[in-house]
């Protein structure tokens, strides 16, 4: 009987210690009181910002016109991969479009027109941009700009840590998040760090997942290159010996007890 207790009491410690109340866990919480209709969030209705074009940015461009052959010589070849075959190269797989790099100082040379400065814009502001000053060499002309080098990358407390490459350019935190597996149970939902490069330097966000409000944040909507790092809990980055198994050892404990218990009788 003397043993019972100690293991008993024991038993009650490691289920309060395992013990992780909602609020720490679940995303995106409401307040106690209901909303009203002010106060609902409606994400498609939000006005997503568009990314920005930044030095070292790859775009694809491509002029089309009501004259297609006019339109031509504001395109950059496409280029493909080639063989050797019968003492001659020829060339194999599908052709790749062929990008522009954007220059240190936020350039970049476009057929024809020379130099351009592009970093500072969004795509639909370089497509209006190029559309003023190819309509003075082609009949109704038509831009397609988008980013081709688009990717974010999740560290930390995630299940799939790494980066990934996108060709959808609105990607929420949530999604980037889903992207890497989501978090784990030992990353923090209230601090996930977001780092972001921009003309001024490196800027460094903290958001709260578990905040309803989160999708107000100018950073809920990632933008390309950005790197989102989950932090680990208390436990977790206060102790390398953290044990991440602690409901097989409160299995163990009850078996304990209950055999303490029929060896008592």
């Amino acid at each position: 009987m003397k043993l019972i207790k100690p293991l008993f009491l024991l038993l009650i410690g490691i289920n309060l210690l395992s013990c992780i109340s909602r609020k720490e866990i679940a995303y995106f919480h409401e307040t106690e009181t209901a909303l009203d209709s002010a106060q609902v969030f409606n994400l498609e209705q939000m006005r997503r910002p568009q990314p920005v074009i930044k030095p070292n940015d790859q775009l694809n461009i491509i002029v089309s016109s009501s004259e297609p052959e006019a339109a031509l010589p504001f395109n950059l070849p496409t280029a493909s991969t080639g063989s050797i075959s019968n003492g001659g190269m020829r060339p194999v797989g599908t052709p790749q479009l062929q990008s522009y790099l954007v220059a240190s100082d936020g350039t970049i040379n476009f057929p024809v027109l020379g130099q351009i400065k592009v970093s500072g814009l969004s795509r639909s502001e370089l497509a209006a941009e190029l559309k003023k000053q190819l309509s003075k060499y082609l009949q109704e002309p038509v831009i397609n700009v988008r980013l081709a080098n688009f990717q974010i990358s999740v560290l930390g407390e995630v299940l799939k840590p790494g980066t990934f490459p996108l060709s959808d350019e609105y990607i929420s935190l949530p999604k980037a998040l889903g992207l890497a597996g989501d978090l784990t149970i030992y990353g923090r939902r209230d601090n996930v760090l977001v780092m972001r490069e921009e003309a001024d330097g490196m800027k460094k966000v903290y958001l709260d997942l578990t905040d309803n409000k989160i999708v107000n944040s100018p950073y809920y909507y990632l933008q390309q290159n950005d790197v989102v790092y989950v932090e680990p809990n208390g436990p977790q980055r206060q102790s390398a010996s953290y044990n991440r198994n602690a409901s097989i050892y409160i299995s163990i404990a009850s078996v304990l007890v209950s055999l303490a218990v029929l060896i008592s009788r």
